[in-house]
């Protein structure tokens, strides 16, 4: 008998209560799970569908799982990337009467791919390097805001496609924890535990043959500490700068920009021909070109999706207009006229290949690689055309993905644990 339901939304309510909370997860009937991913993990977890919506269900402690409810909620509330909380489920107990774990649900995030599923399709050490970046720049997003993860790995973690690279999402927040300041030792100790699982979990995939054997899997996951300690320099350094000191800080403001800050705050101290410059990242305000997009054409994406997206709008705004109409004048005929026409044009069978920012993304590149090979500038729905028809059909269905990789038949996800 279910006794206590703390959910986040009233709208999940109706679906949640007709789930049965009084059978042990893993007696739960086969028709209620949804055939993704699976891998290993310490706690019981299923993911389950039910009214066309797909939840990670999670028996851990009553003490724990409100822990992990609240640091979600938090999270999400500072626009972290990360899972989304549903429900704490306590007071479970069987027919017999016999008290049951109780659980944690979240939302199933659409279109993201555990590691595992990322090397299954590309075992390249420079897929390694992008997911380890991706992990890094959600580590300096979360110490930024004073959050110590305690347990970061790949495993912990979903990705999404952001245009050429990935976008990293928190899926496990048991251990974490919110401090005021965030000491140093803290964040490099994060560092420290994600270079010794990343390894760890690289080896395992190594030795079942899904990266390169070649591979220094003990260098991929070391990379982890250097590139967290460039961008935390980037993002919090000093700058100190001789002669033209706006170049230096239009440079540095980019190169924030392009990780997806805003910037916040800035000093700068002048000492004769010298200058000294701290930004500081307005770490409440991250995806500077996804708020962008989205203040001119409602488009909500990733932010390198974004990015790509409102370079081709420039691009549009130059030839159709010789760059004298305002970016924003120009991106709803941008939409009408290019970014509409083209996603409605995708056929129904392979809209879950990939997001349609995504697709849009990839059809630029296949134009790129159709003109260079045929010597010619070719359109943009001549290209949607072709990549149609031989490209995205041998994408998988990202927003599901249905397969089992690297596992025990009755396996659960690593990564939604």
């Amino acid at each position: 008998m279910l006794e206590k339901l703390s959910v986040v939304s009233p709208t999940y309510a109706p679906t949640l209560l007709k789930m049965p909370w009084s059978t042990p997860l893993e007696e739960w009937s086969t028709d209620l799970l949804a055939a993704l991913p699976r891998g290993i993990s310490r706690h019981t977890v299923r993911l389950v569908e039910a009214d066309g919506l797909v939840f990670a269900v999670k028996e851990i402690g009553e003490r724990v799982a409100y822990h992990e409810y609240r640091n979600l909620r938090r999270l999400q509330e500072l626009g972290v990337p990360c899972v989304v909380p549903v429900a704490v489920i306590t007071h479970r107990r069987d027919e017999d009467g016999e008290e049951l774990t109780p659980c944690l649900v979240t939302e199933h995030l659409r279109f993201s791919l555990p590691y595992r599923d990322v090397f299954s399709r590309d075992p390249a050490a420079e897929v390694v390097s992008k997911l380890v970046r991706a992990l890094a720049v959600l580590l300096v997003r979360l110490h930024l805001l004073g959050f110590y993860w305690g347990d970061v790995s790949l495993s912990n973690t979903l990705f999404r496609r952001d245009a050429d690279q990935f976008s990293a999402y928190l899926v496990d927040a048991e251990t974490g924890e919110f401090h005021e300041p965030l000491s140093s030792g803290r964040r490099l100790y994060d560092v420290d535990v994600a270079r010794v699982n990343i390894i760890g979990e690289l080896m395992d995939l190594q030795a079942a043959g899904a990266i390169d054997e070649d591979a220094d899997v003990i260098a991929l996951g070391n990379a982890i500490e250097a590139v967290y300690l460039e961008l935390w320099d980037l993002v919090t350094g000093e700058l100190v700068v001789e002669g033209d000191a706006f170049d230096a800080v239009a440079k540095r403001v980019e190169a924030i920009n392009a990780l997806g800050f805003d910037v916040g705050e800035m000093e700068i101290e002048n000492e004769g021909n010298r200058y000294r410059i701290i930004i500081e990242p307005a770490v409440f305000s991250t995806g500077f070109y996804q708020k962008k997009l989205l203040q001119l054409t409602g488009l909500d994406v990733q932010d390198g999706q974004a990015q790509r997206l409102l370079g081709e709008m420039e691009v549009y705004r130059a030839v159709r207009y010789g760059g004298k109409l305002p970016l924003e004048a120009v991106a709803h005929r941008w939409m009408v006229r290019e970014y509409e026409p083209v996603v409605a044009l995708i056929p129904e069978p392979l809209r879950e290949k990939l997001e349609p920012a995504q697709i849009f993304h990839e059809i630029l590149d296949h134009r790129w690689f159709l003109s260079q090979n045929e010597h010619r500038f070719v359109p943009l729905m001549e290209a949607a055309a072709s990549y149609f028809q031989r490209v995205l059909p041998g994408h998988r269905d990202e927003a599901m993905v249905y397969r089992d990789l690297l596992s025990t038949p009755d396996a659960t996800p690593a990564s939604e644990r």
